[in-house]
């Protein structure tokens, strides 16, 4: 089984849960969640993560919160 080198987000919600990124095994890549390490893996390209991250930023700059 390929153990995957998690990175801890740098923006977390209250408390201990933060969202976890990691390199998918090909060209992809994995999200779960601190707060139920057992529970669903999210897989998404390389591509729409990057979209997502830059839809954030963009509105923070803003002044709105997603």
């Amino acid at each position: 089984m390929h153990q995957h080198s998690w990175q801890k987000s740098s923006h977390c919600g209250q408390g201990e849960s933060c969202v976890h990124v990691a390199r998918d095994t090909g060209d992809g890549v994995k999200l779960t969640e601190s707060g139920d390490p057992t529970g669903a893996i999210l897989r998404t390209t390389p591509a729409a993560w990057s979209a997502l991250i830059r839809t954030i930023k963009e509105d923070r700059t803003r002044g709105r919160v997603l």
